[in-house]
């Protein structure tokens, strides 16, 4: 079994590009974005159902589901018991007899109980079926560090899914970034896992249209343009790499990914040829965490281009630690600073 290759075969229509359906704007945070997509996608598709542990009456651990079980009913949003086992398998089941299910993971440490649906069933059913069965699951799970929480709540070890072909790894950075690329997840044929910065879950707000509004699944996003080095980030980073970004004396091209499996390939080389320099902020492990992935990548596309070797600032290569040593552990805007000063002081 397998689920369809995403190098750009699949996805929905809501993978094709970015759009609005006109109307206003409204301010909120990250977590509220998530709430408001759930609700628009149930309004807008019966096939669309939640599922999950303490997600109806309660509202979800981070209560982003909070309402939702009293206006669409216990036959849309539905508690289940305690096994994110059962929770994939579940949902895999669901999308097989053409439903479009948003199962929740409490957090991504709980994930790991849930592997084997997921190797076996999630990113593998549709090669397995020889294309014949769509697996539209959209995994919704909280993830990464910064909240002083315990044991197996801060995990960010993204690059299991990377790793996994057949499956589309999304991972939003603001409200308005939240709405449109969970609007295209769940609209997609593919499964997806939603990977929900919780750090950032109530941080800022920005506008979010409130009209329909998707954005592309596979591209991803300049979050403001610069000539002297590429600093890739995403999730909750991305506002450490601004703050960096602005403490450095060079002019600093900050590229969200958006998307972690498939990586848009040609907005990362093309940033890096322009401007020679690249570094790579990411909360997760360092070894094999994905900015060795895409370190690799530059290396073998566009090593001519680099004025300086690509540098990581990443977190350490040890278990997501207690609360008590957590920003330590965590890198933050001063870890990539000094990466960026790093590349911009090299001589080869």
């Amino acid at each position: 079994m397998s689920g369809r290759d995403t190098d750009g075969e699949a996805g929905g229509d809501a993978a094709d590009g970015e759009r609005a359906g006109g109307g206003g704007e409204t301010e909120m945070n990250l977590v509220t974005a998530v709430n408001e997509t759930l609700a628009r996608e149930l309004h807008r598709d019966e096939a669309v159902r939640l599922l999950g542990y303490d997600l109806g009456p309660i509202g979800g651990v981070y209560r982003a589901t909070d309402g939702l079980y009293e206006t669409f009913g216990e036959d849309r949003v539905i508690d289940t018991p305690l096994s994110e086992n059962g929770i994939l398998g579940t949902a895999v089941g669901m999308a097989m007899r053409g439903e479009r299910p948003v199962p929740e993971i409490q957090f991504l440490g709980f994930f790991y109980p849930a592997f084997g649906q997921f190797m076996y069933a999630l990113a593998k059913m549709h090669k397995r079926s020889g294309g014949a069965l769509d697996v539209p699951v959209t995994v919704r799970v909280p993830y990464g560090g910064g909240i002083k929480s315990s044991e197996y709540h801060s995990e960010s070890t993204e690059t299991f899914f990377v790793h996994t072909p057949g499956v589309r790894v999304v991972c939003p950075s603001t409200p308005r970034e939240t709405k449109g690329l969970l609007a295209a997840s769940v609209r997609s044929d593919d499964p997806v896992v939603f990977l929900e910065p919780k750090k950032i879950y109530r941080g800022f707000e920005e506008p979010v249209p409130d009209g329909d509004f998707t954005l592309p699944l596979d591209e991803a996003r300049v979050v403001r343009e610069g000539g002297d080095v590429t600093l890739i980030a995403w999730g909750a980073m991305v506002r450490r790499a601004e703050t960096a970004a602005d403490r450095v004396d060079a002019d600093v091209e900050i590229l969200d990914l958006r998307s972690l499996s498939p990586i848009d390939v040609d907005a990362v080389l093309d940033s890096v040829r322009r401007t020679g320099r690249c570094v790579v902020l990411h909360e997760a492990r360092r070894t094999l965490g994905l900015g060795a992935e895409l370190s690799a990548l530059i290396n073998e596309y566009a090593l001519d281009s680099l004025r300086a070797p690509v540098k990581r600032a990443t977190g350490y290569d040890v278990h997501f630690p207690g609360h008590q040593v957590e920003d330590a552990y965590m890198p933050d805007a001063q870890r990539a600073q000094y990466a960026v000063e790093a590349v911009m002081d090299y001589e080869f």
